[in-house]
């Protein structure tokens, strides 16, 4: 699949038999574990939640949670309204819950709830986050889902790996105390690492994106002339059409990599050729402007150029006047070479070493003088000194 047109929400709703079974029970064990108990409202929670001001755990049942996702709003942050709201989730929890099975309450909460990064509802989610369907999920990646209900911008697995990873974990805890699963299990399941596969649906993400973007133009024409069996048009984003198309998903995927891998290279060679571009218009104008130059010009220009020198060696002694006259340091006169010898006219060196250099220079004493001078070079073949007779 390339991709999705989707309008505010990228939402796709499933059945209650399209979810995975360990999804279902990760969600009763972590948010409402009397759900086929009560009738909307659980009253022990609730209690337990004004006794002990919430830190024990909430009162909100999935279909309280429900009736805000879908009514209410976000919770006030003023207690007054806050109180108000409250009072509304439950009378609305009730009539959902006599409206509606529980299996129905389940699945619209997850088709409703948004997980983040496009992933409105469970299966946009679950492909998305794991390149699954909801049904392939396994029990590790439903409890991280579900855990990312309390929360999707905190619980983020992206920015907050670690958190997340424990709150999945939170899950895992609440699922063996309400026997879904064993205590083996649990402490095995809590050892693995959060393992995402990371699929994008965005209109300017993933896949082909120009390609979908072209796409999206015909199909809107193609609307205006193919319509309903009643005379309506179809809607690209609600109406679920599928589009069928001739590019290969595989080989699109292969050729964006590559794309990607070389682009750096060749925008470094365009930058650079289009300097070198840049420098030969500026030569040929430069050029253009000298043979077009009157005497009158010239002068003017050369007086110009004169005057900026000036200015700036003007304001170069300016500045050093400010910052004072630093005498220079005499240059040092270079030292010798550990094993390089000075040798004077009176003195006698001793014997050669043994390995002479194979290839010897002679030096001629610019100054007479009666007796032999020795002169010294480096031999070529060892780090020896070879004496060389002038």
């Amino acid at each position: 699949v390339l991709g999705k047109y989707y309008f505010n929400d990228n939402r796709t709703p499933i059945d209650y038999d399209e979810l995975n079974p360990k999804t279902i029970e990760a969600l009763i064990a972590i948010e409402d574990e009397r759900f086929y108990s009560h009738p909307g409202i659980d009253l022990k929670a609730t209690i337990r939640a004004i006794v002990f001001l919430n830190t024990r755990g909430g009162a909100s049942t999935i279909s309280q949670q429900l009736a805000r996702q879908l009514f209410v709003g976000v919770r006030s942050r003023n207690i007054f309204q806050a109180v108000v709201q409250k009072i509304k989730e439950w009378v609305i929890a009730v009539e959902l819950e006599k409206q509606y099975t529980k299996e129905e309450i389940i699945t619209m909460y997850l088709n409703i709830y948004d997980f983040g990064y496009y992933g409105d509802g469970i299966k946009s989610a679950s492909n998305i986050y794991f390149s699954k369907e909801p049904k392939d999920l396994k029990v590790e990646e439903s409890a991280m889902l579900v855990g990312m209900l309390q929360n999707s911008s905190y619980y983020d697995p992206f920015r907050r790996p670690e958190i997340t990873r424990n709150r999945r974990n939170l899950v895992f805890n609440q699922m063996e105390k309400n026997k879904f699963i064993s205590t083996k299990v649990k402490d095995s399941l809590k050892q693995l690492p959060l393992e995402l596969e990371y699929n994008p649906q965005s209109h300017r993400r993933g896949l082909a994106t120009y390609f979908r973007s072209y796409l999206r133009g015909f199909m809107k024409d193609w609307t205006s002339e193919n319509l309903k069996k009643d005379g309506s048009k179809y809607n690209l984003y609600v109406d679920g059409l599928k589009i069928y198309t001739t590019v290969n998903a595989e080989m699109q995927q292969y050729a964006e990599e590559s794309v990607k891998e070389h682009m750096k290279n060749l925008q470094k060679e365009e930058r650079r050729a289009c300097r070198e571009i840049a420098r030969e218009e500026e030569k040929i104008e430069r050029k253009r402007l000298l043979e077009e130059e009157t005497p009158e010009q010239r002068e003017t220009r050369l007086k110009e150029q004169r005057e900026k020198r000036q200015q700036k060696k003007k304001e170069k002694e300016e500045k050093q006047a400010k910052e004072g006259n630093v005498e220079k340091k005499p240059r040092e006169k270079k030292k010798p070479l550990e094993d390089e010898v000075e040798v004077g006219y009176d003195q006698i060196l001793p014997p050669p070493p043994k390995r002479l250099s194979t290839k010897v220079q002679y030096y001629e004493c610019p100054i007479p003088h009666d007796r032999h001078m020795y002169a010294i070079e480096r031999c070529q073949m060892s780090d020896e000194l070879a004496n060389v007779i002038l």
